[in-house]
């Protein structure tokens, strides 16, 4: 399983009145994540959009076990958790140096193609073969 790391850069903008880092700012992070691991591997979401194609967020689960504050130092872990023909399930983990984790879940992404200003579902493994082979050789076993 590969599994990519991305630093997160925490700003006193991203704190709430309780001086912790504002639940909201959690799921940009997920995509910088995300993002993280798809060039890790070679592939560029740019790419994808070029071509007519889009990966939107179709679930969110989300378990926030310690607030993070002004000063942390934080990571996004992220990896391909299961990687169907219409589905992808990335697992993530925010950590701190020591491994400490301060949320963790997953997001899922379909594949869609925008056809006369509709979005309709496709397989992911019909359309980008080559990057669906490559989670499939990195996701969890």
């Amino acid at each position: 399983m590969y599994i990519a790391t991305k630093e997160i850069q925490i700003l006193y903008a991203d704190t709430d009145m309780m001086g912790v880092i504002y639940h909201g700012n959690y799921i940009k992070w997920l995509e910088l994540g995300r993002t993280q691991l798809i060039e890790d591997i070679g592939y560029n979401y740019l790419d994808m959009e070029k071509a007519g194609y889009y990966a939107p967020v179709y679930h969110l689960d989300i378990t926030y076990k310690k607030p993070i504050v002004l000063g942390d130092r934080v990571f996004v872990k992220t990896w391909v958790e299961e990687n169907k023909g219409l589905r992808t399930v990335y697992g993530f983990r925010i950590v701190n140096h020591e491994d400490d984790i301060f949320a963790e879940g997953t997001t899922t992404h379909i594949v869609v193609k925008k056809q006369q200003g509709h979005f309709r579902p496709v397989q992911f493994k019909k359309a980008f073969p080559d990057w669906f082979q490559k989670y499939e050789e990195i996701k969890r076993k």
